[in-house]
Order: structure tokens, then C-alpha cells, then sequence
């Protein structure tokens, strides 16, 4: 299996390539880590040697080769995949995070898995690689969470409802993230400042606020540039670094998906007419 690109950035408990699978025989040897695969490709013939039996595999198809665990398989025709690595430390802190009900985090090999949570956790990942990783840690961090979550069975109803972020957890990670902005800012960092664990502070977070957290601190950044472009002291450079983005093209996406304008519509919307 030969990779088309490598991750130019990855959280150490979650990483992600997108690789070229030539036709013939490969095998997958046993590795550390938890493997999820996804087809990427149109309807692909395979036969796997561990079942011992032919598989049609189409776009969206997912693999899971649990940590340990060794597969092979023979495809007659070339096919893309998308090929994350969880490591299984990972597991086993969400599980413990979300008060121990994942009673096992073992997992077992699964084939032609469909399931539309893992593929679109994927693809955002992947989008995100592609551009470059402009969304930081907290991006990949919730990410790989989720994915976590997402194999361990848990959903939000299992969680204690009855728990919630205090009054004051949540000013202080609202008062961190506005002084903040313009540095990276991960769910490790925080939690540290709401006093919660990771995924606690995920869940009870959106919760309290209705979004996720990620798309909470895009919206604060989105908008504290768009304060600061209403200035003339500033190039939209000076402000995407100002606010957290990786650089203006970044900046553009997210204003374009939050407030349906760009820097430059909001300059030209200041020239005098």
C-alpha cells in the first residue's frame, strides 16, 4: 500500500493518510493501533483472506482492523482508501472520561461496516488535511474523540445527564477562549481551565451553549476579525493571525460559512460609494 500524501499535522492519538491501493495481494500485519479504513473509491471486488470469501466494497465501506490484529486481502482493481490510526490509550481515556460505561474497550475486526458518523468523522478529517490542517489541534483532538466514541457504542444519551458544566466552569473556559483566540487552543487546554475532563467538557459544553465546542471558538474568532477588518490599521494577514487562523485563505472559509461575506466583501462594503 503505497500513500499518496502524509498528515502535515496530526494529534498523537489520532493520525490520518489517504492511500492508493495498487491490484494484487496485500496483507495487513499486526500494529499497536486501532485502524479504521474507508472506502473511497467506486465498487471495488475484493477477497479477504481472513473470511475467506469475496467482498464488494464500495464508496463509504468501512474496515476496522482492531489493534493486534493482522488481515489481508486480494483486490482485483485499484482503489483509494482512507486509512485512520487510533491509538488505544484513547480508548481507554474516553472510556474512563465518560464514567466508565464502555464496559470493555476492546474492539472487534469488522468488514463492510456502514456508518455515516464514522465516514463524515473521516472526511471532515480529511478535508482538514488536505487544506493544509489550517483547524489546529482541537480540531483533530474532537475528531479523533469522536471516533473514539463512536467505537466504544457510546452516544450522548448514555452519559449522566444529570451533570453539567457549574456556572463558573463555563465562564472560565468563555472568558479563556476570548483572551485566547489568536493562539491554538486544544480540549486538552481546556478542560484544564474548566476543571473537566475531555469529554465531559465536549459534551456538557454544547449542552450549556447549543454548539460544539470547535465550532463555538471558530464563531468568536470569525467575529472578533470581523470587528478588527472594520479598522484600517490591519492587513487581513495581520488578522487572520490575530484571530487564531492559519492564514487568510482560512479566515475567508470560515467567515464565508459563518457570516456569508469575505474580508474583502466587508472592505469593499466600507469604500464609500
Amino acid at each position: 500500500m503505497r500513500p499518496q500524501f502524509a498528515p502535515a499535522r496530526s494529534s498523537s492519538d489520532v493520525t490520518m493518510v489517504s492511500r492508493h491501493i495498487e491490484a494484487g495481494v496485500h496483507r495487513l500485519p499486526r500494529a499497536p493501533h486501532h485502524r479504521i479504513m474507508v472506502h473511497a473509491s467506486a465498487a471495488t471486488r475484493s477477497y479477504c483472506n481472513q473470511v475467506g470469501r469475496y467482498f464488494v466494497r464500495r464508496a463509504g465501506d468501512i474496515d476496522l482492523v482492531p489493534a493486534g490484529e493482522e488481515g489481508g486481502f486480494e483486490a482485483e482493481n485499484p482503489f483509494d482508501t482512507i486509512e485512520i490510526v487510533l491509538q488505544p490509550a484513547l480508548m481507554e481515556r474516553v472510556a474512563a472520561e465518560l464514567g466508565g460505561k464502555a464496559l470493555t474497550t476492546r474492539l472487534d475486526t469488522r468488514h463492510l461496516l456502514r456508518d455515516q458518523r464514522i465516514e463524515h468523522l473521516a472526511r471532515a478529517l480529511q478535508s482538514d488535511l488536505n487544506a493544509g490542517a489550517p483547524s489546529g489541534s482541537l480540531f483533530a483532538d474532537s475528531i479523533g474523540a469522536a471516533l473514539a466514541v463512536r467505537l466504544l457504542g457510546l452516544d450522548v444519551s448514555d452519559i449522566d445527564r444529570t451533570n453539567r458544566l457549574s456556572d463558573t466552569q463555563l465562564k472560565r473556559v468563555l472568558e479563556h477562549i476570548e483572551a485566547a483566540l489568536h493562539e491554538p487552543l486544544s480540549i486538552h487546554r481546556l478542560s484544564r481551565v474548566a476543571g473537566a475532563s475531555s469529554s465531559h467538557l465536549r459534551t456538557w459544553f454544547k449542552v450549556a451553549m447549543g454548539i460544539t465546542l470547535h465550532r463555538y471558538v471558530l464563531r468568536r474568532r470569525v467575529e472578533r476579525a470581523r470587528v478588527l477588518l472594520q479598522q484600517d490599521d490591519l492587513s487581513t494577514s495581520e488578522i487572520a493571525e490575530l484571530t487564531g487562523f492559519a492564514h487568510q485563505s482560512h479566515l475567508a472559509h470560515w467567515m464565508r460559512r459563518e457570516i456569508g461575506q469575505t474580508p474583502r466583501d466587508l472592505r469593499r462594503a466600507r469604500l464609500p460609494k
